[in-house]
């Protein structure tokens, strides 16, 4: 069966965005671009809402652009292929490798852990990752933890007012200072 996974960058004090909106706090890092690749190559799936959906638009067409890296090109070339379910109430349409949802947040998890092939089950964003873990369908957290605090904003942990334990599976730290940071929901 298909692992649903929760992946974000996150500062040190558990937020994803600051209390600004912004993430100037994650500056580029080719060994933490890298990985992030690599962790989007192992998905066969990435859930999203709205606005993580609209963000990630840059990708779609960036390829276009030759005066970019390699790194850069890479990853916009796997996450262009990547299918994407997206979550929202205000969108009538999405372009590219993506879908709108068709139903629920629970819905489209069992529909897509009871289908063939290979690779997680992405969820990106915190709203749709709090909708996820509410449910019980999150079953890995993996997130790459910035050295700064940011105040505010954002949190990376859904407060879905329930324990939820953890067994870590693995760890990296990067040169940078980020901490790559897996746990498995404990069942």
């Amino acid at each position: 069966m298909r692992r649903v996974t929760y992946s974000m960058s996150v500062s040190l004090d558990g937020y994803i965005v600051g209390p600004d909106g912004g993430f100037d706090w994650t500056p580029p890092d080719e060994e933490v671009f890298r990985f992030a690749t690599d962790q989007v190559r192992e998905a066969g799936v990435h859930l999203l809402g709205r606005r993580l959906y609209e963000t990630m638009l840059y990708w779609e067409t960036t390829d276009q652009n030759p005066s970019l890296d390699f790194s850069t090109l890479e990853f916009a070339a796997v996450w262009k292929a990547l299918p994407k379910v997206v979550f929202s109430t205000t969108l009538s349409a999405v372009r590219d490798n993506a879908r709108l949802a068709s139903g629920g947040m629970t819905e489209e998890v069992e529909r897509l852990r009871a289908e063939p092939g290979d690779g997680t089950i992405a969820i990106g964003g915190a709203t749709l990752a709090a909708e996820a873990a509410a449910s019980g369908l999150v079953d890995e957290y993996r997130a790459r933890v910035y050295p700064v605090l940011v105040g505010g904003g954002i949190p990376f942990f859904p407060q879905h007012q329930r324990r939820v334990d953890l067994e870590l599976v693995e760890t990296r730290t990067f040169g940078s200072g980020v901490v790559y940071l897996r746990h498995r929901v404990a069942r």
